[in-house]
């Protein structure tokens, strides 16, 4: 088995850098290592902490009992159609790496989510989307592996029960599954999705044909102008979660702030979230060590030193600010790690 480390480092384990320690750390590549490692986990009494890439967690401290790294690697084509490809790609691949593959083979359906933070198996968990698309529109099924148990289970679309940022994994079954693999179904013929944000503006930049890996591109573009690398300033992207309100609560706030940026969803209309906490004054907003990114108002930064009580806290004003001032209240998209 492999031996877990004691009061181990996570710094470099979560993109804000936050310089926390686990009680115990390892890193699993295959299934039978997992097991063992929850054998022994059991034997020893200790909590449980599964991480991926690290990307949208806050640690608001040192963890105690177990953290394992998801390491499960592969990336495989299991079926194809006249149509379409199923890809199945192992939970500890780099999402931004998996959407490079399937731009280089062609594969459409992953181009707008160019660039996000994270690993694959974390995509269906949060149902990550940006920029009009969303996991959900091109899963096919996972794989999981039941922590008591150890035995694998696959879960289809409807087993998921998606929604906006969830997904069963972060309600009724949280805690219960750690997902090892992940398959996406891909078009032969793709349905490029220009029409969200900045996309269209950036491609007639960018010039030339127009296909999934010029959508790609484009995507790129437009997150490194505005998002900080995890690598030079510490930040786990969005941070907060774009709320839905009905379409009431709509009317009432557009009739105060005319300018508000919102778009439909369902019966309701989802609010941007960065525009809120923009007009409220608190983009580029300093604390030293941390604070609210210059560029992308969503961004909580670690610039050296913070910690995650801090990084929180900040998070909560902003929190009691906007409802303060819109009538909304923000929920945050990053996990808390207690």
């Amino acid at each position: 088995m492999i031996a877990p480390q004691e009061n181990a480092s996570l710094r470099q384990y979560n993109s804000f850098g936050l310089d926390v320690n686990a009680e115990y750390f390892a890193a699993f590549s295959k299934l039978d290592d997992l097991r063992e490692l929850l054998e022994w986990r059991k034997r020893k009494k200790l909590d449980l902490l599964l991480l991926g890439g690290g990307s949208n967690v806050l640690f608001k401290g040192d963890k105690s009992g177990l953290v394992l790294r998801n390491e499960l690697m592969g990336i495989n084509l299991v079926g194809e159609d006249a149509r379409s490809y199923v890809l199945e790609s192992g939970a500890g691949v780099v999402w931004h790496d998996l959407v490079m593959h399937c731009v280089k083979e062609n594969m459409a359906g992953l181009e707008n989510l160019s660039l996000i933070p994270g690993s694959v198996g974390a995509s269906p968990m949060q149902n990550i989307g940006a920029y009009g698309v969303e996991i959900e529109q091109v899963f096919e099924y996972l794989d999981a592996l039941h922590l008591e148990s150890g035995e694998v289970h696959r879960f289809s679309h409807a087993d998921c029960q998606f929604g906006y940022r969830e997904s069963v994994f972060k309600r009724t079954l949280k805690g219960e599954y750690c997902i090892v693999k992940v398959a996406f179904r891909l078009q032969k013929e793709a349905s490029l999705k220009t029409s969200y944000g900045a996309i269209q503006e950036e491609l007639e930049r960018l010039g030339g044909e127009l296909n999934i890996a010029k959508v790609s591109q484009a995507v790129i573009n437009i997150r490194q102008s505005k998002l900080p690398d995890p690598k030079l300033i510490g930040n786990a992207g969005s941070f907060f979660k774009n709320p839905v309100v009905s379409m009431e609560e709509y009317a009432q706030i557009k009739e105060n702030h005319p300018n508000l940026v919102a778009y439909p969803s369902g019966e309701g209309m989802k609010l941007a979230a960065g525009w809120l906490i923009d007009q409220a004054g608190w983009k580029g907003h300093d604390r030293g060590a941390y604070g609210v990114h210059d560029k992308q108002a969503l961004v909580l930064v670690n610039r050296g030193g913070a910690t995650g009580e801090k990084l929180f806290a900040l998070s909560a004003d902003i929190i009691a600010d906007i409802e303060q001032k819109f009538g909304v209240r923000l929920e945050r998209e990053v996990n808390m790690i207690d």
